[in-house]
């Protein structure tokens, strides 16, 4: 048996240094409860800037528009830089492998990406989101088949997919045939209607999903600040809905609205075993002479220099 958690959170808002602190402090917090592997949110660092605008059309982009952008861009963090370093600390001080949603600055494009940090390696691994959802892709790059990155852990193997990532039919059997134990699922969706998508990958998988959404409070922000009407309700900009659940669908922990906290479940691999007995899509109920998945995993850079 392991322990699990599922951290509900939301980043200190326009203060990156202040939200690696959380990071810290929840990350010990996760390991004094017995937690061997801890998700976090989806842009957690650097912030999800739900409802921003950019002052963009379609067509056309404004100087202020581009100044939100250059203050959002600031906020981002490096995979080298020293706050991945402060959280390898917190991770190997408390013994917990975490999974954190950043928002990743490489060269001059921003990524969502969620970084994998070991106790005892470090950053072992990050995914880069293939597919921002809708205007996103204003913001932020599209990862490639390169950061599809697994990592085994106290607790079981551990892979990652964004938000709606998945609802990628081919990203989740990619997951699968990974051998992941622990479906990890950072992400900003507070609908009702992501509970049932995290029960799907569960059975479908057979797999433990640990999905968790950002609490971010309308009262994080600073006095004043006006919200468009269509986001949130009166209270947060994004609610919560944080669940651990287990390999036949049932519900461990959560989901839990309009608080941040900290979930926690005791898992048992033998569970995937027994739940595999009769569905396996990557194994007994796939059918490979019918149906066949290739996944190009190398790095895709736009200039290749020969030698």
């Amino acid at each position: 048996m392991s322990k699990v958690a599922v951290v509900q959170t939301s980043p200190v808002v326009g203060s990156t240094p202040a939200t690696i602190a959380k990071a810290e402090r929840l990350i010990r917090e996760a390991g004094a409860n017995g937690a061997t592997v801890a998700v976090f949110p989806e842009a957690f660092i650097g912030g999800y800037p739900k409802g921003a605008s950019f002052d963009t059309v379609v067509g056309t982009r404004t100087a202020l528009g581009r100044e939100e952008y250059r203050e959002y861009f600031d906020s981002a963090i490096t995979l080298s830089g020293p706050e991945i370093e402060t959280l390898c600390v917190a991770s190997a001080e408390s013994g917990v492998f975490a999974v954190i949603g950043i928002i990743e600055r490489h060269g001059d494009t921003l990524y969502c990406t969620a970084a994998l940090i070991d106790p005892e390696q470090g950053l072992v691994g990050n995914h880069r989101k293939l597919m921002p959802t809708a205007s996103e892709r204003l913001i932020w790059g599209f990862g490639d088949g390169s950061t599809l990155h697994t990592a085994d852990t106290a607790a079981g193997r551990v892979g990652t997919a964004i938000c709606w990532e998945n609802y990628m039919p081919m990203l989740r059997q990619a997951m699968y045939a990974k051998g992941v134990d622990l479906y990890c699922t950072p992400t900003v969706d507070d609908r009702p209607a992501w509970q049932s998508s995290m029960t799907h990958i569960a059975l479908e998988g057979r797999n433990f999903v640990l999905s968790a959404c950002q609490a971010l409070p309308k009262s994080a922000y600073p006095e004043g600040t006006e919200f468009l009407p269509q986001i949130g309700n009166e209270h947060w900009v994004i609610r919560g809905g944080s669940v651990i659940i287990d390999p036949l669908g049932n519900v461990l922990a959560g989901p839990v609205y309009e608080e941040e906290t900290i979930l926690y479940a005791d898992i048992d691999l033998s569970d995937r075993t027994r739940a595999h007995f009769d569905l396996d899509v990557t194994g007994h109920y796939g059918r490979p002479d019918v149906f066949e998945l290739r996944v190009d995993t190398r790095a895709k850079s736009g200039t290749v220099f020969d030698a």
